[in-house]
């Protein structure tokens, strides 16, 4: 018997196919699918000053979003007074943390399914229609809802902006244009509070809702004309509003329940218990509705692998540490180095401004070298040897803030590389579900780690302090040794975290990123 000579004696439409290969099948099989499902690639390269222009709409569209999470704390004494309602005050930052992080993940996924230019128009129209509703609210419970609306749209604009971005740079350029994104992050988390202050002390806390107005106007009004030039890389399917409802439903009650848990409720109270395992339950629901859906809202297999799982835990410690941190700082400068609260703000800077330098160095070693998560490896690295001393010492401030600084680096190296290895590793039609699932996992850690920075800290003072927008709460009685005690265990689980990024990069499967290799410049001939 020769190899092109049938080795079987039943017939063909009777014999199994080995697993494998019916499951290699059934890829081919949606693969064709999607290729005849999706739009027209658009052939017309973009020039360099249409991406600069297209670049300079996103980074002031992220900049909306960035800005009213930062922008509203320093005016809510202020909106207190003027409602006499301080109880719900939290609710403000609450409402819009809750709604931005649920909706990350959808956002991204329409974005796959009806394009990019139809979700910003959305994103950004209920960000405007809930900026206005908050400038006009006559009473405390409009405005909470008015801030829910707001977040839909803020939640929105991240993933679906990181998304055109990778539509329009390649992977091998991209890094180095997240370090402009985080220069706005940076701008965002350090002008804000200022602006927001200025805003309720000389103004009316209204202009910090109505300042969006404009900014989303000329943001649109940059972006719009160029969109129809951007390629396009949707595919139009079946929307899993099911799949979407039950993750949405998860990721609320489980922000709900690190925002109360340990404040208004104590963590092991039966409604806390009782919130978890609703939010355990809603999650295991989704897994088992994406095993059995044809076309699931958010594909299983899209978050495994070598390189998507190990880039998003690693993002998402990084941010998470460097959130936590700069949350909890203030209290610890004020205790021990007797800061006011103006001073302890300035005092952020080396960690929270620093680190966009790493995350711009990283970026642009990206576009040049082979091994881009060598850089990576190394920043995490130093940072987590720099927080191991923060662990064990005591330093002067002005060494405090020389250690803040090159831990800022170091942390801020991981960001550019996670994003793009992470897009970088999926088919281009899949890339807005992607970005949206990192984003919504990123603030689902960011969370995670300010209420684990808190119970530690709550945990080793033995007293309750309130930490966020509304004060610090009697931090005078607190004496200063305590505080260093206490601190030692959270710069341990910052350093903790710091090291598990480390190691995610290194586990991470370094990828060839697609686009051109930056190269010396050299003459042409005469």
């Amino acid at each position: 018997m020769n190899r092109f000579e049938r080795q079987s004696r039943h017939p063909a439409d009777r014999t199994a196919l080995p697993e494998n290969v019916a499951v290699d099948l059934q890829n081919i099989s949606r693969q064709v699918k999607a290729a005849s499902a999706a739009p027209q690639l658009q052939g017309v390269p973009l020039s360099q000053r249409e991406v600069r222009t297209i670049l300079m709409s996103l980074l002031l569209t992220m900049f909306l979003a960035a800005l009213d999470q930062t922008i509203v704390a320093t005016a809510l004494p202020t909106i207190g007074r003027q409602f006499a309602d301080v109880s719900n005050l939290s609710w403000v930052i609450t409402a819009y943390l809750l709604a931005s992080t649920a909706v990350a993940p959808v956002f991204g996924t329409l974005s796959d399914i009806y394009g990019r230019r139809a979700m910003i128009i959305v994103s950004l129209s209920l960000f405007v229609a809930g900026s206005v509703l908050c400038a006009v609210a006559p009473n405390m419970p409009v405005l909470i809802l008015a801030r829910g609306l707001q977040g839909l749209g803020g939640g929105g604009i991240m993933p679906v902006v990181q998304t055109v971005i990778s539509d329009v740079i390649s992977p091998r350029e991209r890094g180095q244009y997240q370090a402009y994104f985080s220069g706005v992050w940076m701008l965002a988390g350090i002008g804000g509070p200022v602006l927001g202050g200025v805003f309720a002390e000389h103004l009316h806390w209204s202009m910090i809702f109505w300042i969006n107005v404009p900014l989303a106007t000329a943001a649109l009004a940059l972006l719009l004309p160029k969109m129809a030039r951007i390629p396009v890389f949707h595919m139009r399917r079946e929307v899993d509003w099911l799949g979407g409802l039950l993750l949405m439903a998860s990721a609320v009650v489980f922000m709900l329940v690190l925002t109360w848990g340990g404040h208004r409720f104590a963590w092991l109270s039966p409604t806390i218990v009782a919130m978890l395992g609703a939010s355990v339950a809603l999650a295991l629901s989704f897994v088992w509705h994406a095993h059995r859906a044809d076309e699931p809202f958010l594909p299983l297999s899209l978050i495994g692998g070598r390189v998507v799982p190990y880039s998003m835990l690693a993002g998402g410690c990084a941010l998470g540490a460097m959130i936590g941190l700069t949350v909890h700082l203030p209290l610890y400068y004020e205790v021990v180095y007797h800061l006011t609260a103006s001073e302890a703000g300035l005092a952020l800077i080396p960690l929270a401004a620093i680190s966009t330098f790493g995350a711009a160095f990283a970026g642009r070693t990206m576009a040049r070298v082979k091994h881009y998560k060598r850089v990576a490896i190394a920043g995490t690295s130093v940072a987590t040897l720099v927080g191991v001393v923060l662990t064990l010492t005591t330093p002067p401030l002005w060494l405090l803030l020389v250690w803040l600084a090159a831990f800022g680096i170091g942390l801020g190296t991981p960001f550019p590389i996670c994003v793009v290895s992470l897009q970088n590793a999926v088919h281009r039609s899949q890339v807005g579900t992607i970005t949206g699932a990192m984003n919504f996992f990123r603030s689902m850690m960011s969370s995670f780690t300010v209420a684990m920075f808190s119970a530690i800290l709550l945990t080793a003072l033995g007293s309750d302090i309130s930490l966020g927008g509304e004060g610090h709460g009697p931090v005078g009685g607190i004496p200063v040794a305590d505080m260093i005690a206490a601190f030692r265990y959270v710069f341990g689980a910052a350093t903790v975290m710091l090291a598990t990024t480390a190691l995610c990069m290194m586990a991470m499967e370094e990828r060839p990123l697609a686009g051109p290799v930056k190269q010396q410049p050299v003459d042409m001939a005469e």
